[in-house]
């Protein structure tokens, strides 16, 4: 945490674009290449806002700026606001903490009460996670559990969701919920691995759900059969919540699988993943895993730490993780209010926000991931925040946060010849987005911030592309 708002003040001033910089640069006409490539996507101009500047000469002129100031849908390059806040509020070294309470007394292996699991808010509690915190149970000496595992989600006030509402695609992993006991993003990773011999291919299930059917095998397609649409030949039916099947086959060509899909009934996921992990490591329970709060005054046994935010951020924006970012966003307002709301963490970034950089340009977060209609900020703004962040003692980690152009996360698969590009993207139906530094050929260092918000957004990669060497080129 940076705790000294006029050391902040002074490091945002230098920050802000003047009028007249802004101006000259918005009157500066597209590089020739993206104009061509508008051309060949078939967007017009006036769907993509832009902004190139140096990222440390923050009083030079922008190298170009197109509708920048225009508020815009940033997609997942919102994350950016809400990783690099809870950097600078919260600090690189931030962890959550998942405390276990133990009730009762332990007689032969067996606890005679309940047993208490209370979730902080942690964004990676995953399978290996919860397997090391039973383990930890299992350490106190407990083998079987005469009362109930009682899970206690309090510290996250959260209004109903419909995993459905914003896509119409209920078990696609980005549309899970946040969670204050957030196990496994939600999520059932089902692996395919092909035994030839037998004729099918065998399923694993992590982590493994209580009450739930799951199919062993699924046959093989016939011998010569492509890859293509695997899971699609699977005709898998996971609508049911106790029961995962597959009518189809899987292609032996494809070779070893993984497929992450959202449980169907999200706010039972927990209880059956605790249960069913508890179980395959042999505990034993007579009563239930249920609901609940944490009695007061009772002291936890032990706790479950999680990775530092510094890892976090890294899964969040190298992979675009909704559901990570939105339990980032909602410990902002965790650390300051005791439980965490939506408008509490939305209201916990602006006064941030104001504090680093007064009123102007305030972007609209709404839930912090960019999975969001409402969410609004212009390329001026976002590329103001990313000079501050470029000069900021957090920049290391924000940096080596974000997808390297043609080498890793979501910018993989780029065909932009700057290498050395480090950009979040961010992709909705409508929009695309990529915003963040290009290592160019004088050794200078520039913030690039390009968005397309057009029905024909999904054709702008190129244009993106387009701009991201020309940004690298500046001899």
């Amino acid at each position: 945490m940076l705790p000294f708002p006029s050391l902040l003040r002074r490091w945002a001033l230098p920050c802000l674009l003047t009028a007249a910089q802004a101006v000259h640069a918005a009157a500066a006409a597209l590089p020739p290449e993206v104009e061509a490539a508008l051309v060949r996507a078939r967007l017009p101009r006036e769907a993509l806002a832009v902004l190139v500047a140096d990222a440390q000469d923050t009083r030079a002129p922008a190298r170009l700026a197109h509708r920048a100031q225009v508020p815009v849908n940033p997609a997942s390059v919102m994350k950016l606001v809400t990783t690099y806040a809870a950097l600078e509020q919260l600090g690189p070294a931030h962890t959550w903490s998942t405390p276990v309470y133990i009730e009762g007394v332990v007689r032969a292996g067996s606890l005679q009460g309940n047993v208490y699991i209370q979730g902080q808010g942690d964004p990676k509690l995953v399978v290996e996670r919860l397997w090391l915190l039973l383990r930890r149970l299992q350490g106190q000496g407990i083998q079987a559990i005469a009362g109930d595992i009682v899970l206690d989600r309090s510290a996250f006030d959260m209004p109903g969701h419909d995993p459905a509402h914003f896509d119409g695609e209920p078990l696609r992993p980005y549309n899970a919920a946040p969670d204050a006991l957030l196990l496994n993003y939600k999520s059932v990773v089902m692996g395919f691995v092909p035994d030839a011999a037998a004729g099918v291919a065998r399923i694993q299930y992590e982590p493994p759900l209580a009450g739930v059917q799951r199919q062993a095998t699924v046959a093989l397609a016939p011998p010569g059969s492509e890859c293509g649409d695997w899971r699609g030949a699977l005709r898998a039916e996971l609508a049911d919540p106790v029961r995962l099947a597959f009518l189809g086959v899987y292609p032996a060509a494809c070779g070893e699988r993984s497929w992450p899909v959202a449980h169907a009934d999200p706010r039972g996921f927990a209880a059956r993943a605790v249960e069913g992990m508890w179980r395959e490591l042999g505990g034993g329970l007579s009563g239930s895993v249920r609901e609940g709060k944490v009695p007061a005054g009772l002291r936890p046994a032990f706790s479950m730490a999680s990775p530092p935010l510094a890892e976090v951020v890294r899964d969040v924006n190298k992979f675009s993780n909704n559901v990570m970012a939105q339990q980032v966003f909602l410990t902002l307002a965790l650390q300051k209010n005791g439980v965490a709301t939506f408008e509490g963490a939305r209201e916990a970034l602006r006064q941030w926000w104001r504090v680093r950089f007064g009123e102007a340009g305030m972007p609209e977060v709404d839930n912090g991931a960019g999975l969001s209609r409402e969410a609004r900020i212009s390329a001026q703004a976002l590329g103001r925040m990313l000079q501050a962040a470029w000069l900021s003692p957090v920049m290391p980690e924000l940096v080596s946060s974000l997808p390297i152009a043609g080498v890793d996360g979501t910018l993989r698969r780029s065909q932009s010849r700057a290498g050395a590009a480090h950009l979040k993207t961010g992709s909705l139906r409508d929009v695309m987005a990529v915003a963040g530094y290009v290592h160019a050929a004088s050794g200078r260092r520039y913030v690039l911030v390009a968005v397309v918000n057009h029905p024909g957004a999904a054709a702008a990669r190129p244009v993106f592309d387009a701009l991201t060497d020309w940004t690298a080129r500046d001899q």
